[in-house]
């Protein structure tokens, strides 16, 4: 009937919406301790396009250096003390370009990056579809709506797993404190009460005159 035909419709577009894939990258997480630098090399094409997402996941104020350099040397993205943010760039020349994380403003932080480097556009989700002019079929429409929405959804957990990864170094960190906290109220408070008693044991203790008198 017509579920039937719709239920299998579906089923189709999702298979061609997980067919489809995404450009290919690399997914990385790191400790990055103070005063440090690290750089990553990827070999690239002419006329590729690479994309760079970063977040710094715990560490100090949450914040890293980040720049990319070309084959030839040429700075083509530099930002400083950022917490995350994203770059694109189509490559103009062949060869080794560089990306790094510096962390060498901070003296005692060490911190946690997360960083996400895509190479190459995103295939196309059916075929010829950029050489196309008729309009789409159902079934394709439906691709490319699914597909769509599971990019998003890749992206969304993503984000809200950095997310926990990041608030559960700050609860770690505040449960810290809070013992620190905790166990030094305890000592101050064995102290007091210990100075009490012998400021009281003071007032009740009787003092007994010298005993240095003349003989008779």
């Amino acid at each position: 009937g017509t579920r039937v035909a719709a239920r299998v419709l579906a089923l189709a577009a999702l298979l061609c919406a997980l067919r489809a894939g995404r450009a290919g990258g690399t997914e990385l997480t790191f400790e990055l301790p103070d005063s440090a630098r690290q750089c990553f090399h990827q070999e690239l094409q002419r006329g590729l396009k690479f994309t760079l997402d970063y977040q710094v996941i715990t560490g100090g104020h949450y914040d890293v250096d980040c720049y990319v350099e070309d084959p030839n040397g040429r700075t083509v993205y530099k930002e400083t003390k950022k917490q995350y943010d994203s770059f694109s760039h189509r490559t103009e020349v062949e060869g080794v370009y560089t990306f790094c994380f510096s962390n060498e403003f901070s003296t005692f932080s060490h911190k946690t990056v997360y960083f996400d480097f895509q190479v190459g556009d995103e295939p196309p989700i059916l075929p010829d579809m950029s050489n196309r002019v008729t309009a789409l079929t159902q079934m394709e429409s439906a691709c490319v709506t699914i597909h769509e929405a599971l990019n998003t959804v890749i992206d969304s957990q993503t984000h809200y797993r950095l997310r926990e990864a990041q608030d559960r170094s700050r609860a770690e960190d505040l449960n810290g404190r809070v013992s620190y906290w905790s166990v030094g109220e305890t000592l101050i408070l064995f102290v007091v009460s210990i100075g009490q008693v012998m400021l009281l044991k003071s007032f009740f203790t009787e003092k007994r005159p010298g005993s240095g008198g003349a003989g008779t």
